[in-house]
C-alpha cells in the first residue's frame, strides 16, 4: 500500500496548495514534490520505487489539470476518471509496492503506533486518508456538484449566506467521521451524520419564506448530494485503513 498511500499524499498536496493559491502549475508541482519527498522518506529508493514515484508525481500534476479543466469546462468526467483509475490501479499493485522503511518507520519507533502494533504501511495510509479528507475530498464534492449541476443554487441571490461554511465545515466533518471510526466509535460517527442533517435543515427550510431565489428542493438537493458524496468519502477511506 506504500505507493497508494503516496499518491494519496501527493494529491492531498496539490489540492491544499490549489485551494490556497489557485495559480496555473503551481499547485501540481508541489504536490509532485510532496510525492518524491514522501516516497524517500518511507524509504522507496530502490530502482522500480524511484520509477513509480517518478511516475505518481506526473500523475499528480495531470491530477492538478484534470481538476482545473473539470472546474473551468464543467465537464467532470476526465478528473474522476483519473482519480479513480489510479487509485484501482495503484490498488491492485499494492502487493508489488516495498514496505515503508525510512525515516517513517524510524519515526514509527518512537511514538506509540510502534507499542500498539501498527506496521509502518498502515500507519503511511492513515496520514494520506487523513490527508485526503481535506482539500482532496472537497474537490471531489465540486467535481459531483459540478457535473450535476447543481453547483451554486443561489449564485448571483446572496449565495454567500446560504449554506455557509462548507469548505471548512467538511473536511472538519470527514476528519471527525475517519477520527471516530478509528477509535471504534462507528456509531458516534453516526450520529455526527444525523446532528448535521438537523443542524442544516431550518436552514433550507427559511428558504420557504423568501419570494426570490432557489427553491427548497434545489437547496435540499445540493445539500443531500454533497453531503452524502462527502460521508461516503470518509467512510472510503476509513474502510482502506480499517
Amino acid at each position: 500500500m506504500s505507493w497508494l498511500a503516496v499518491w494519496l499524499i501527493g494529491t492531498a498536496c496539490a489540492d491544499l496548495a490549489h485551494s490556497v493559491r489557485p495559480v496555473r502549475l503551481l499547485p501540481g508541482f508541489v504536490g509532485a514534490a510532496a510525492t518524491l519527498a514522501t516516497g524517500l522518506l518511507a524509504g522507496l529508493t530502490g530502482g522500480v520505487d524511484v520509477a513509480v514515484l517518478l511516475g505518481l508525481a506526473v500523475l499528480v500534476v495531470l491530477w492538478d489539470a484534470a481538476v482545473r479543466y473539470g472546474f473551468g469546462t464543467g465537464r467532470v468526467a476526465w478528473p474522476l476518471l483519473l482519480w479513480g483509475g489510479v487509485f484501482v490501479g495503484l490498488l491492485l499493485a499494492a502487493g508489488a509496492a516495498s514496505p515503508v522503511g525510512g525515516v517513517v518507520d524510524s519515526w514509527r519507533e518512537a511514538t506509540p503506533f510502534a507499542a500498539a502494533g501498527s506496521d509502518s504501511d498502515r500507519l503511511l495510509l492513515m496520514l494520506a486518508v487523513l490527508s485526503a479528507q481535506l482539500s482532496t475530498g472537497n474537490v471531489v464534492v465540486r467535481l459531483v456538484l459540478t457535473g450535476t449541476g447543481t453547483v451554486n443554487p443561489a449564485k448571483g441571490l446572496d449565495a454567500g449566506r446560504t449554506l455557509k461554511g462548507g469548505r471548512l465545515l467538511g473536511p472538519m466533518e470527514r476528519l471527525l467521521i475517519v477520527g471516530l471510526g478509528l477509535a471504534g466509535e462507528v456509531a458516534a460517527a453516526g450520529l455526527v451524520i444525523a446532528a448535521k442533517g438537523l443542524l442544516r435543515w431550518p436552514e433550507i427550510q427559511s428558504r420557504r419564506s423568501e419570494r426570490e431565489g432557489p427553491g427548497v428542493d434545489e437547496l435540499t438537493e445540493y445539500f443531500l448530494l454533497g453531503s452524502f458524496v462527502s460521508w461516503l468519502w470518509a467512510l472510503g477511506g476509513l474502510v482502506l485503513i480499517a
